[in-house]
């Protein structure tokens, strides 16, 4: 077969291919194209998830008679300043959005400029045949309406999922795009969705939030942490949420830059280092980023879809995101804990919201045929004496409990004491959860995953200082293993030298620990040898050198850290608590687990129906 050039209607469908992939995508171009107008207003419509109707009314600038003509031609944009690359400044720039759907659908667009007088424009394109431009009576703005979506490709509908996912795929788009613009009203409304209706935030970061919390909940804006950085021109704005506050997929990681919705790899792994200590393993934090820099230090033009982007100098960025938000969590000790009483009504309920009275008719044991002679004036007597004042009761009876040896007796915390990030100690319970009071609550710390976190953290500054101390053992550990451990143990020698860990060879199935860090000379060192070999083993030769050093010392910090069961004095748990309000980070285990939860004592009040 001769070669041939393609015709023009024809390469504008081989481009839909790759610009328009679904739905989402073209209510993506076609609301960016809105944001660039000026809109400050933008309804969506669709219907059966897209393929029948996308419709997106603005407010915008709107466009001239013949802008309007040009726009709908392949490559024509008004965005490219020279035609640029370098300086891409809009969301949109290629000219490929409009021509690419009017090839694969039904494309009408009518318009009005605010300065044009009464009258607006229409346009029609359908199957990538052009209709004249008319007069059309329309306010300012302008209305795109895309009906039966690859009608003019069939195929391409196959690969279509169902009217609900590509729904919630065009809710997705809208979201983030949303983000990124909180002073623009959006409204969406269509089958398969829940609709919604989000008014225009000032332009703050007060705003911001508040469009974060419109989208995301206010369980987010309970849980976040501004985040306001500037690192060589580069600056990072928006809010990360506390690291007890993730979710099961990165679906709620929020990126952006320069305005522009991304899913940037190098902004994910940024993401995941700095709250790689604080949260647990498969679970992900939620955070809404945004970052703004020259748009020369930024190439948006890598993707067809526009959804990566490329930094010249990607260190940079990573380091801007890890500090600001390590910054943020180490300045948030005390609030990286998720509210307690939300996890009580979650396994309780929550009480005393009906309060039922029992009707007359209800079942009574005094009236059950059942009922033994005489037991309604027994129950009567047995009420009388259980109502009986205070004053009569014996301290000596059963009702009483004992105190627990370590309980703080008859002394209120002082004030200095009250108002305290995590209070004064009052109790330890089952000889591992610690019950401090505050000044407005209570606060339940795990003494195992409280200290193991301190000791995480002083090992970390130690090794980053002066290097950590060793001790020498009297005798020598030997510790079993298998032969695939023992090989990874001894690759890693030198390694864990650094680390206070001195390990040699011990023939056949075993090794011999010589040197044992001093913090931890008196942990179980056997234990803690098999899991540091199963540490390595596990992270084999992924991880960098860095966050294996930190594995390794989160794991040899578990065998040190004081065990649940172990009874503590009042004055060991005020010593944990000073430790905890001083050492960031301490709001998690080195698994990512809580450490505390607070309740304050409103929350109290209500579960027990007293608000």
């Amino acid at each position: 077969m001769p070669v041939r050039r393609l015709d023009t209607i024809l390469i504008d469908r081989i481009a839909a291919g790759e610009v328009i992939e679904r739905p989402a995508a073209a209510v993506k171009e076609l609301v960016e194209n809105a944001l660039d107008a000026g809109a400050g207003r933008i309804d969506v419509v669709i219907e059966h998830g897209g393929r029948s109707l996308i419709r997106i009314v603005d407010d915008g600038g709107g466009m001239s008679a013949d802008d309007l003509e040009l726009a709908v031609e392949r490559h024509a944009t008004s965005k490219l300043d020279h035609g640029d690359l370098g300086r891409i400044a809009t969301l949109g720039f290629r000219g490929e959005a409009l021509p690419s759907i009017g090839a694969v659908a039904r494309l009408d667009i009518s318009t009005r400029q605010f300065t044009s007088g009464a009258t607006g424009h229409a346009l029609v394109v359908e199957s990538g045949i052009k209709g004249p431009v008319v007069p059309a009576a329309r306010p300012p703005g302008t209305t795109v309406e895309v009906r039966d979506l690859f009608g003019a490709t069939p195929a391409r509908l196959k690969f279509l999922k169902s009217d609900r996912t590509e729904a919630q795929a065009v809710a997705g788009v809208i979201r983030r795009l949303a983000m990124a613009s909180p002073q623009v009203r959006f409204s969406l409304s269509g089958d398969h969705l829940s609709g919604f209706e989000w008014q225009a935030c000032q332009p703050t970061p007060a705003g911001l939030l508040e469009r974060l919390g419109q989208i995301l909940g206010t369980d987010f804006v309970e849980n976040a942490m501004p985040l306001d950085a500037l690192r060589e021109g580069a600056a990072l704005s928006g809010f990360a949420a506390v690291p007890t506050f993730h979710r099961a997929t990165r679906e709620s990681q929020y990126l952006f830059v320069n305005g522009r919705p991304v899913r940037d790899k190098v902004l994910i792994a940024a993401v995941h280092a700095a709250y790689i200590d604080h949260v647990p393993r498969e679970r992900f934090p939620v955070v809404a980023l945004f970052l703004s820099c020259d748009p020369k230090q930024v190439d948006v033009n890598v993707h067809p879809a526009k959804a990566e982007v490329r930094f010249r100098d990607p260190g940079l960025i990573r380091g801007l995101i890890v500090g600001a938000i390590r910054e943020a969590i180490g300045g948030a000790i005390h609030r990286a804990a998720a509210t307690g009483v939300d996890r009580v009504r979650q396994v309780f309920g929550d009480p005393m919201l009906r309060r039922e009275t029992p009707s007359e008719s209800a079942w009574s044991a005094a009236a059950s045929p059942q009922a033994p002679a005489g037991f309604e004036e027994q129950a009567q007597r047995s009420f009388r004496d259980f109502a009986r004042p205070s004053a009569d009761l014996r301290r000596d009876e059963p009702f009483f409990v004992t105190p627990h040896p370590t309980t703080v007796r008859d002394q209120v915390p002082t004030d200095a004491e009250a108002t305290t990030p995590l209070g004064a100690a009052r109790a330890q319970l089952h000889e591992t959860y610690i019950v401090a009071q505050t000044h407005d609550g209570v606060v339940i710390v795990d003494q195992h995953a409280a200290h193991e976190r301190l000791v995480y953290e002083r090992m970390k500054q130690a090794r980053a200082a002066a290097g950590i101390a060793r001790q020498i053992l009297l005798i020598p550990v030997v510790v079993e293993l298998d032969p695939q451990a023992i090989a990874d143990v001894l690759e890693q020698a030198d390694t864990l030298a650094e680390l206070g860990l001195v390990v040699e060879s011990f023939g056949p199935g075993a090794v011999t620990v010589r040197e044992v860090p001093a913090e931890l000379a008196k942990g179980d060192i056997a234990g803690m040898v098999r899991d540091v070999a199963e540490t390595l083993q596990a992270d084999g030769h992924t991880q960098p050198l860095e966050r294996k050093l930190d594995h390794v010392l989160a794991t040899m910090a578990c065998h040190h850290s004081v065990r649940a069961g172990r009874r503590l004095l009042v004055e060991e748990m005020n010593a944990l608590l000073r430790d905890m309000e001083r050492t960031p980070g301490s709001g998690q285990c080195n698994h990512g687990r809580p450490t505390f939860i607070k309740l304050k004592l409103a929350d109290i009040e209500r579960l027990f129906g007293r608000q």
